[in-house]
Protein backbone atom coordinates (compact mmCIF):
# COMPACT_ATOMS: atom_id res chain seq x y z
CA UNK A 1 0.00 0.00 0.00
CA UNK A 2 2.62 2.44 0.91
CA UNK A 3 4.70 1.68 -2.67
CA UNK A 4 0.82 2.59 -4.53
CA UNK A 5 0.36 5.50 -1.93
CA UNK A 6 4.15 6.88 -3.69
CA UNK A 7 3.59 5.88 -7.29
CA UNK A 8 0.27 8.09 -7.22
CA UNK A 9 2.52 11.02 -4.98
CA UNK A 10 5.18 10.86 -8.04
CA UNK A 11 3.05 10.89 -10.16
CA UNK A 12 1.23 14.12 -8.99
CA UNK A 13 4.84 15.75 -8.70
CA UNK A 14 5.24 15.09 -12.91
CA UNK A 15 1.47 16.34 -13.53
CA UNK A 16 0.10 13.63 -14.14
CA UNK A 17 -3.08 12.52 -12.49
CA UNK A 18 -2.79 9.37 -10.22
CA UNK A 19 -6.05 8.23 -11.35
CA UNK A 20 -5.26 8.60 -14.88
CA UNK A 21 -5.02 4.67 -16.16
CA UNK A 22 -8.18 3.79 -13.79
CA UNK A 23 -10.44 6.79 -14.66
CA UNK A 24 -14.30 5.66 -14.64
CA UNK A 25 -15.32 5.03 -17.65
CA UNK A 26 -18.63 7.02 -18.04
CA UNK A 27 -19.24 6.78 -21.64
CA UNK A 28 -22.53 4.21 -21.18
CA UNK A 29 -23.99 6.26 -18.14
CA UNK A 30 -27.34 7.31 -18.53
CA UNK A 31 -29.61 10.48 -16.52
CA UNK A 32 -30.58 9.30 -13.26
CA UNK A 33 -34.18 8.91 -12.76
CA UNK A 34 -36.04 12.41 -11.62
CA UNK A 35 -32.64 14.37 -12.40
CA UNK A 36 -34.81 17.06 -14.03
CA UNK A 37 -36.67 17.41 -17.32
CA UNK A 38 -34.57 15.43 -19.62
CA UNK A 39 -35.76 12.10 -17.32
CA UNK A 40 -39.70 12.97 -17.80
CA UNK A 41 -41.04 10.59 -20.64
CA UNK A 42 -38.44 7.67 -20.71
CA UNK A 43 -35.68 9.74 -19.86
CA UNK A 44 -32.10 10.36 -21.68
CA UNK A 45 -29.90 7.72 -22.36
CA UNK A 46 -27.99 9.06 -25.14
CA UNK A 47 -26.02 6.44 -27.28
CA UNK A 48 -25.57 4.03 -24.30
CA UNK A 49 -27.28 1.21 -26.87
CA UNK A 50 -24.06 1.65 -29.22
CA UNK A 51 -22.57 -1.82 -30.75
CA UNK A 52 -18.52 -1.72 -30.48
CA UNK A 53 -18.88 -0.79 -34.33
CA UNK A 54 -20.46 3.16 -32.74
CA UNK A 55 -17.74 3.42 -30.20
CA UNK A 56 -15.28 5.84 -31.44
CA UNK A 57 -12.23 7.50 -29.68
CA UNK A 58 -11.60 10.65 -31.80
CA UNK A 59 -8.45 13.32 -31.15
CA UNK A 60 -8.78 15.47 -34.73
CA UNK A 61 -11.34 17.13 -36.35
CA UNK A 62 -11.61 14.51 -39.33
CA UNK A 63 -12.15 11.66 -36.67
CA UNK A 64 -14.54 13.56 -34.94
CA UNK A 65 -16.75 14.27 -38.72
CA UNK A 66 -16.91 10.72 -39.49
CA UNK A 67 -17.95 9.70 -35.87
CA UNK A 68 -20.74 12.39 -36.15
CA UNK A 69 -21.60 10.43 -39.21
CA UNK A 70 -23.61 13.55 -40.51
CA UNK A 71 -26.19 13.56 -37.62
CA UNK A 72 -27.23 9.92 -38.11
CA UNK A 73 -29.65 8.72 -35.42
CA UNK A 74 -26.97 5.28 -35.00
CA UNK A 75 -26.82 4.79 -31.80
CA UNK A 76 -22.83 5.76 -31.30
CA UNK A 77 -20.44 7.25 -28.49
CA UNK A 78 -17.88 9.43 -29.25
CA UNK A 79 -14.80 9.71 -26.61
CA UNK A 80 -12.77 12.72 -27.34
CA UNK A 81 -9.05 12.93 -26.38
CA UNK A 82 -6.72 15.99 -25.89
CA UNK A 83 -7.75 18.96 -27.72
CA UNK A 84 -9.38 18.82 -31.23
CA UNK A 85 -9.46 22.11 -33.24
CA UNK A 86 -12.33 22.56 -35.25
CA UNK A 87 -10.77 25.49 -37.93
CA UNK A 88 -9.14 22.59 -39.37
CA UNK A 89 -8.14 21.50 -42.52
CA UNK A 90 -8.68 17.79 -44.06
CA UNK A 91 -4.91 17.62 -43.45
CA UNK A 92 -4.80 18.90 -39.88
CA UNK A 93 -3.29 22.25 -40.42
CA UNK A 94 -5.21 25.24 -38.36
CA UNK A 95 -7.49 27.86 -40.95
CA UNK A 96 -7.55 31.29 -39.33
CA UNK A 97 -9.89 33.98 -40.63
CA UNK A 98 -7.58 35.02 -43.61
CA UNK A 99 -8.32 31.74 -44.92
CA UNK A 100 -12.14 31.63 -44.99
CA UNK A 101 -12.75 34.61 -46.52
CA UNK A 102 -13.37 35.02 -50.28
CA UNK A 103 -14.76 36.83 -53.15
CA UNK A 104 -12.90 40.22 -52.04
CA UNK A 105 -14.27 40.39 -48.41
CA UNK A 106 -11.77 42.29 -45.78
CA UNK A 107 -12.77 43.75 -42.71
CA UNK A 108 -11.60 47.39 -43.79
CA UNK A 109 -13.35 46.85 -46.70
CA UNK A 110 -16.63 46.18 -45.05
CA UNK A 111 -16.45 48.75 -42.31
CA UNK A 112 -15.89 51.35 -45.16
CA UNK A 113 -19.11 49.80 -47.47
CA UNK A 114 -21.28 50.39 -44.47
CA UNK A 115 -20.32 53.02 -42.87
CA UNK A 116 -23.53 54.96 -41.20
CA UNK A 117 -22.25 58.08 -41.70
CA UNK A 118 -21.90 57.13 -45.57
CA UNK A 119 -24.49 54.05 -46.01
CA UNK A 120 -27.20 55.30 -43.93
CA UNK A 121 -29.45 52.70 -41.63
CA UNK A 122 -30.25 50.45 -44.48
CA UNK A 123 -29.40 46.87 -44.11
CA UNK A 124 -25.79 45.97 -45.24
CA UNK A 125 -26.16 44.89 -48.94
CA UNK A 126 -23.83 44.65 -52.36
CA UNK A 127 -20.49 43.01 -52.70
CA UNK A 128 -18.91 43.24 -49.52
CA UNK A 129 -21.72 41.84 -48.03
CA UNK A 130 -22.74 39.41 -50.74
CA UNK A 131 -18.26 38.49 -49.80
CA UNK A 132 -19.02 38.30 -45.91
CA UNK A 133 -22.02 35.86 -46.08
CA UNK A 134 -19.83 33.88 -49.29
CA UNK A 135 -16.71 33.86 -46.50
CA UNK A 136 -18.98 33.04 -43.66
CA UNK A 137 -20.50 29.63 -45.35
CA UNK A 138 -16.92 28.26 -45.72
CA UNK A 139 -16.35 28.62 -42.09
CA UNK A 140 -19.62 27.72 -41.35
CA UNK A 141 -19.05 23.99 -42.89
CA UNK A 142 -16.20 23.45 -40.89
CA UNK A 143 -17.25 24.50 -37.18
CA UNK A 144 -20.81 23.50 -37.56
CA UNK A 145 -21.15 20.09 -36.46
CA UNK A 146 -24.43 18.14 -36.43
CA UNK A 147 -25.13 15.92 -33.36
CA UNK A 148 -27.30 13.54 -34.55
CA UNK A 149 -30.30 11.37 -32.29
CA UNK A 150 -29.30 8.46 -29.52
CA UNK A 151 -25.47 10.28 -29.45
CA UNK A 152 -23.31 10.25 -26.63
CA UNK A 153 -19.99 13.05 -26.85
CA UNK A 154 -17.98 12.31 -23.92
CA UNK A 155 -14.26 13.87 -22.62
CA UNK A 156 -11.62 11.44 -21.62
CA UNK A 157 -9.82 12.56 -18.45
CA UNK A 158 -9.71 15.92 -17.17
CA UNK A 159 -8.41 17.90 -20.34
CA UNK A 160 -10.59 16.86 -23.63
CA UNK A 161 -11.09 19.94 -25.63
CA UNK A 162 -13.83 20.80 -28.46
CA UNK A 163 -12.38 24.50 -29.82
CA UNK A 164 -13.68 26.92 -32.51
CA UNK A 165 -16.71 24.29 -32.70
CA UNK A 166 -20.67 24.73 -33.11
CA UNK A 167 -22.13 21.34 -31.86
CA UNK A 168 -25.72 21.85 -33.27
CA UNK A 169 -28.50 19.81 -31.85
CA UNK A 170 -31.24 20.14 -34.41
CA UNK A 171 -34.41 18.10 -34.25
CA UNK A 172 -32.65 15.39 -32.49
CA UNK A 173 -33.88 13.37 -29.83
CA UNK A 174 -31.93 11.50 -26.92
CA UNK A 175 -28.27 13.23 -26.62
CA UNK A 176 -25.63 13.06 -24.24
CA UNK A 177 -22.81 15.65 -23.54
CA UNK A 178 -20.40 15.45 -20.53
CA UNK A 179 -17.31 16.39 -19.33
CA UNK A 180 -15.93 17.81 -22.33
CA UNK A 181 -14.47 22.15 -22.59
CA UNK A 182 -15.98 23.81 -25.34
CA UNK A 183 -14.00 27.03 -26.10
CA UNK A 184 -14.21 29.75 -28.49
CA UNK A 185 -16.93 29.45 -31.07
CA UNK A 186 -15.56 32.36 -32.50
CA UNK A 187 -17.05 34.03 -35.90
CA UNK A 188 -14.54 35.34 -38.07
CA UNK A 189 -17.36 37.34 -40.51
CA UNK A 190 -19.92 39.07 -37.69
CA UNK A 191 -22.86 41.05 -39.73
CA UNK A 192 -23.41 44.81 -38.89
CA UNK A 193 -27.35 45.58 -38.32
CA UNK A 194 -27.70 49.45 -38.42
CA UNK A 195 -31.24 49.17 -36.61
CA UNK A 196 -30.76 46.77 -34.03
CA UNK A 197 -31.21 48.57 -30.51
CA UNK A 198 -31.21 51.75 -31.74
CA UNK A 199 -27.85 52.40 -32.83
CA UNK A 200 -26.70 49.24 -34.75
CA UNK A 201 -24.99 46.37 -33.62
CA UNK A 202 -23.00 43.68 -34.21
CA UNK A 203 -24.60 40.20 -34.74
CA UNK A 204 -22.58 36.59 -34.53
CA UNK A 205 -23.47 33.40 -36.07
CA UNK A 206 -22.50 30.25 -33.61
CA UNK A 207 -22.94 28.86 -30.18
CA UNK A 208 -20.60 26.61 -29.08
CA UNK A 209 -23.80 23.98 -28.10
CA UNK A 210 -27.12 24.95 -30.30
CA UNK A 211 -29.72 23.18 -29.12
CA UNK A 212 -32.64 23.49 -31.95
CA UNK A 213 -35.73 21.56 -31.69
CA UNK A 214 -34.13 18.70 -29.42
CA UNK A 215 -35.20 17.04 -26.76
CA UNK A 216 -34.54 14.68 -24.04
CA UNK A 217 -30.77 16.11 -23.87
CA UNK A 218 -28.41 15.79 -20.61
CA UNK A 219 -25.30 18.55 -20.73
CA UNK A 220 -23.43 17.27 -17.58
CA UNK A 221 -19.48 18.27 -16.31
CA UNK A 222 -18.73 20.75 -19.25
CA UNK A 223 -17.19 24.16 -19.35
CA UNK A 224 -18.02 26.60 -21.84
CA UNK A 225 -16.22 29.91 -22.59
CA UNK A 226 -15.01 32.34 -25.16
CA UNK A 227 -11.33 31.14 -23.85
CA UNK A 228 -8.49 32.54 -26.07
CA UNK A 229 -10.40 35.17 -27.34
CA UNK A 230 -12.46 37.54 -25.12
CA UNK A 231 -14.98 39.79 -26.82
CA UNK A 232 -14.35 42.55 -24.58
CA UNK A 233 -10.26 42.73 -26.45
CA UNK A 234 -11.91 43.27 -29.64
CA UNK A 235 -11.72 46.90 -31.31
CA UNK A 236 -15.05 48.77 -31.64
CA UNK A 237 -16.47 49.84 -34.81
CA UNK A 238 -19.59 52.41 -35.14
CA UNK A 239 -19.63 52.54 -32.09
CA UNK A 240 -19.85 48.99 -31.06
CA UNK A 241 -17.61 46.26 -29.88
CA UNK A 242 -17.10 43.91 -32.82
CA UNK A 243 -18.52 40.86 -31.32
CA UNK A 244 -17.01 37.61 -32.28
CA UNK A 245 -19.73 35.40 -30.03
CA UNK A 246 -23.12 34.71 -29.88
CA UNK A 247 -24.24 32.39 -26.88
CA UNK A 248 -22.28 29.69 -24.77
CA UNK A 249 -25.38 27.15 -24.94
CA UNK A 250 -29.29 28.23 -26.69
CA UNK A 251 -32.03 26.44 -26.20
CA UNK A 252 -34.49 27.18 -28.80
CA UNK A 253 -37.47 26.50 -31.49
CA UNK A 254 -39.29 23.93 -29.42
CA UNK A 255 -36.40 22.30 -27.87
CA UNK A 256 -37.94 20.37 -24.89
CA UNK A 257 -36.79 18.30 -21.85
CA UNK A 258 -32.95 19.34 -21.09
CA UNK A 259 -31.42 19.11 -18.20
CA UNK A 260 -28.31 21.17 -17.59
CA UNK A 261 -25.53 19.84 -14.36
CA UNK A 262 -22.84 20.47 -12.81
CA UNK A 263 -21.51 23.08 -15.46
CA UNK A 264 -19.62 26.13 -15.74
CA UNK A 265 -20.33 29.04 -18.01
CA UNK A 266 -17.93 31.38 -18.06
CA UNK A 267 -15.90 35.03 -19.71
CA UNK A 268 -19.04 35.37 -21.71
CA UNK A 269 -21.32 38.17 -22.49
CA UNK A 270 -24.74 36.61 -23.81
CA UNK A 271 -24.88 32.87 -21.92
CA UNK A 272 -27.96 31.28 -22.23
CA UNK A 273 -31.17 32.07 -24.38
CA UNK A 274 -33.82 29.62 -23.49
CA UNK A 275 -36.53 30.51 -26.33
CA UNK A 276 -35.48 32.81 -29.57
CA UNK A 277 -38.45 35.08 -29.85
CA UNK A 278 -41.91 36.35 -28.66
CA UNK A 279 -43.71 35.95 -30.96
CA UNK A 280 -42.00 31.87 -31.43
CA UNK A 281 -45.52 30.87 -29.56
CA UNK A 282 -45.14 27.35 -31.16
CA UNK A 283 -42.50 27.20 -28.19
CA UNK A 284 -46.13 27.48 -25.73
CA UNK A 285 -45.86 23.48 -23.47
CA UNK A 286 -42.17 22.86 -24.60
CA UNK A 287 -38.76 24.68 -23.53
CA UNK A 288 -38.64 22.31 -20.27
CA UNK A 289 -35.36 22.89 -18.96
CA UNK A 290 -33.48 21.98 -15.40
CA UNK A 291 -30.22 23.84 -14.32
CA UNK A 292 -29.10 22.77 -11.59
CA UNK A 293 -25.76 22.82 -9.53
CA UNK A 294 -24.03 25.47 -12.48
CA UNK A 295 -21.39 27.98 -12.54
CA UNK A 296 -21.83 31.12 -14.31
CA UNK A 297 -18.87 33.06 -13.81
CA UNK A 298 -18.22 36.57 -15.12
CA UNK A 299 -21.13 36.08 -17.39
CA UNK A 300 -22.55 39.43 -18.44
CA UNK A 301 -26.36 38.62 -19.39
CA UNK A 302 -28.86 35.98 -19.74
CA UNK A 303 -27.60 33.66 -17.06
CA UNK A 304 -30.52 32.44 -18.33
CA UNK A 305 -32.82 34.29 -20.51
CA UNK A 306 -36.55 32.57 -20.75
CA UNK A 307 -39.20 32.99 -23.26
CA UNK A 308 -42.07 30.26 -22.63
CA UNK A 309 -40.33 27.78 -21.30
CA UNK A 310 -40.77 26.11 -17.34
CA UNK A 311 -37.39 26.29 -16.30
CA UNK A 312 -36.39 24.87 -13.18
CA UNK A 313 -33.16 26.64 -11.39
CA UNK A 314 -31.99 25.55 -8.41
CA UNK A 315 -28.44 24.84 -6.52
CA UNK A 316 -26.74 27.52 -9.08
CA UNK A 317 -23.46 29.41 -7.87
CA UNK A 318 -23.41 33.10 -10.01
CA UNK A 319 -20.02 34.91 -9.48
CA UNK A 320 -19.45 38.60 -10.65
CA UNK A 321 -15.92 39.51 -10.77
CA UNK A 322 -14.40 42.54 -9.01
CA UNK A 323 -12.96 43.69 -12.26
CA UNK A 324 -16.48 43.08 -14.71
CA UNK A 325 -16.82 45.63 -16.40
CA UNK A 326 -20.22 45.71 -18.22
CA UNK A 327 -22.42 43.16 -16.23
CA UNK A 328 -26.07 43.31 -17.18
CA UNK A 329 -28.49 40.99 -15.21
CA UNK A 330 -28.45 36.89 -14.36
CA UNK A 331 -31.89 36.05 -14.86
CA UNK A 332 -34.33 37.60 -17.75
CA UNK A 333 -37.74 36.73 -17.20
CA UNK A 334 -39.38 37.16 -20.65
CA UNK A 335 -42.62 36.77 -22.48
CA UNK A 336 -44.88 33.61 -20.77
CA UNK A 337 -42.04 32.25 -19.11
CA UNK A 338 -42.27 30.23 -16.03
CA UNK A 339 -38.80 30.50 -14.04
CA UNK A 340 -38.74 28.72 -10.93
CA UNK A 341 -35.22 29.48 -8.92
CA UNK A 342 -34.67 27.68 -5.72
CA UNK A 343 -31.52 28.13 -3.41
CA UNK A 344 -29.36 30.01 -5.71
CA UNK A 345 -25.91 32.20 -4.17
CA UNK A 346 -25.10 34.87 -5.96
CA UNK A 347 -21.18 36.92 -4.99
CA UNK A 348 -21.00 40.35 -6.34
CA UNK A 349 -18.65 43.80 -5.92
CA UNK A 350 -20.44 46.31 -3.74
CA UNK A 351 -21.51 48.19 -6.77
CA UNK A 352 -24.06 45.69 -8.16
CA UNK A 353 -27.09 45.48 -5.90
CA UNK A 354 -29.69 42.77 -5.51
CA UNK A 355 -32.18 44.85 -7.98
CA UNK A 356 -30.13 44.15 -10.77
CA UNK A 357 -29.45 40.98 -10.41
CA UNK A 358 -33.52 40.17 -12.40
CA UNK A 359 -34.21 41.91 -15.42
CA UNK A 360 -38.05 41.55 -16.96
CA UNK A 361 -39.01 42.20 -20.95
CA UNK A 362 -42.70 41.53 -20.96
CA UNK A 363 -42.79 38.79 -18.04
CA UNK A 364 -45.19 38.18 -15.62
CA UNK A 365 -44.03 35.93 -13.07
CA UNK A 366 -40.99 34.79 -10.83
CA UNK A 367 -41.01 32.29 -8.10
CA UNK A 368 -37.72 32.73 -5.71
CA UNK A 369 -36.59 31.29 -2.70
CA UNK A 370 -33.82 30.81 -0.92
CA UNK A 371 -31.65 32.89 -2.62
CA UNK A 372 -28.21 33.97 -0.84
CA UNK A 373 -26.50 37.58 -1.80
CA UNK A 374 -23.41 37.84 -1.01
CA UNK A 375 -24.08 35.42 1.92
CA UNK A 376 -27.23 36.91 3.05
CA UNK A 377 -30.75 35.63 2.65
CA UNK A 378 -32.64 38.04 -0.09
CA UNK A 379 -36.06 38.10 -1.65
CA UNK A 380 -35.48 38.43 -5.87
CA UNK A 381 -39.05 39.23 -6.37
CA UNK A 382 -40.10 41.48 -3.55
CA UNK A 383 -36.62 43.46 -4.23
CA UNK A 384 -37.31 43.34 -8.28
CA UNK A 385 -40.48 45.12 -7.85
CA UNK A 386 -39.78 47.24 -5.01
CA UNK A 387 -37.01 48.58 -7.24
CA UNK A 388 -39.29 48.51 -11.14
CA UNK A 389 -38.42 51.37 -12.69
CA UNK A 390 -42.29 50.98 -14.29
CA UNK A 391 -41.32 50.40 -17.46
CA UNK A 392 -42.40 46.66 -16.89
CA UNK A 393 -44.99 45.29 -14.53
CA UNK A 394 -44.61 43.77 -11.22
CA UNK A 395 -44.01 40.13 -11.25
CA UNK A 396 -46.44 37.73 -8.89
CA UNK A 397 -44.91 34.54 -7.62
CA UNK A 398 -47.41 32.41 -9.21
CA UNK A 399 -45.29 30.64 -11.96
CA UNK A 400 -48.09 28.39 -13.14
CA UNK A 401 -46.20 25.10 -12.20
CA UNK A 402 -44.43 23.58 -9.70
CA UNK A 403 -41.17 21.09 -10.09
CA UNK A 404 -41.61 17.35 -9.32
CA UNK A 405 -38.47 15.89 -11.41
CA UNK A 406 -35.02 17.04 -9.76
CA UNK A 407 -32.32 15.59 -7.52
CA UNK A 408 -31.63 16.71 -3.86
CA UNK A 409 -32.17 20.28 -3.20
CA UNK A 410 -29.63 21.10 -0.75
CA UNK A 411 -29.11 25.41 1.01
CA UNK A 412 -27.63 27.91 -1.02
CA UNK A 413 -24.78 27.55 1.09
CA UNK A 414 -24.16 24.17 0.73
CA UNK A 415 -24.63 23.98 -2.52
CA UNK A 416 -22.66 27.09 -3.14
CA UNK A 417 -19.41 25.22 -1.80
CA UNK A 418 -20.13 21.70 -3.68
CA UNK A 419 -20.58 23.83 -7.18
CA UNK A 420 -17.17 25.38 -6.44
CA UNK A 421 -15.67 22.30 -6.15
CA UNK A 422 -17.08 20.50 -8.25
CA UNK A 423 -18.68 21.60 -11.71
CA UNK A 424 -17.21 22.20 -14.68
CA UNK A 425 -15.40 19.55 -17.19
CA UNK A 426 -12.82 16.88 -15.41
CA UNK A 427 -14.13 16.86 -11.81
CA UNK A 428 -17.57 14.16 -12.54
CA UNK A 429 -16.82 11.86 -8.89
Amino acid sequence: MRRIAFLGASLMLLGVPAHAGDARDISRDTLAPNDGWAAADGGTTGGSTADDAHVFTVRNRGELVRALDGGSATPKIIKIVGTIDANTDDDGDHLDCADYATDGYGTRKYLAAYDPRTWGSAKPAGPQEEARRASAARQAERIELTVGSHTTIVGLGDDAVLKGASLQVKGADNVIIRNLELRDAYDCFPVWQPNTGGLGDWKTAYDNIWLRGATHVWIDHVTVSDKGHPDEKEPTYFGRNHLRHDGLLDITNASDLVTVSWSRFADHDKAMLIGNGDTATGDRGRLRVTLHHNEFESVVQRAPRVRFGQVHLYNNRYVVPVDAHDYRYSLGVSTESGLYAENNAFHTPGRIEVADLVKSWNGTALHQTGTLFNGFPVDLLAIHNAYNSGSERDLTADVGWTPTLHTKIDSAETADRAVARGAGAGRIP
